[in-house]
């Protein structure tokens, strides 16, 4: 096999001698806090209705639940899950352990 050609150039621009600038101030970085770390409980299942009723599955039939998906969504971890029921959206709803402080 020949030799290859080695040969390697340096096409950096040069730098130019310019004034010099002023400084740029910027604003100091904010550090953001962390959260506490949320511990969430078993998740359990809720159907909602085209009404935006909620229904849990208690003792063997769905019953009406008290807080809405949109209430859930506030303290809870919530996710739609992709098959429906007679119509109705199937959610996974965990919600947070009680830690005592």
């Amino acid at each position: 096999m020949g030799q290859r050609n080695h040969h390697h150039q340096n096409n950096r621009p040069k730098k130019r001698a310019t004034a010099h600038r002023e400084a740029i101030v910027r604003e100091p970085i904010v550090v953001a806090e962390k959260k506490p770390q949320v511990k969430y409980g078993k998740p359990f299942i809720l159907l909602e209705d085209s009404q935006k009723a909620t229904f849990i599955y208690q003792g063997g039939q769905w019953t009406r639940h008290a807080l809405s998906i949109a209430e859930c969504r506030l303290d809870c971890q919530v996710k739609a899950l992709p098959q429906k029921i007679n119509g109705m959206t199937r959610y996974e709803i965990c919600s947070p352990l009680q830690t005592s402080q």
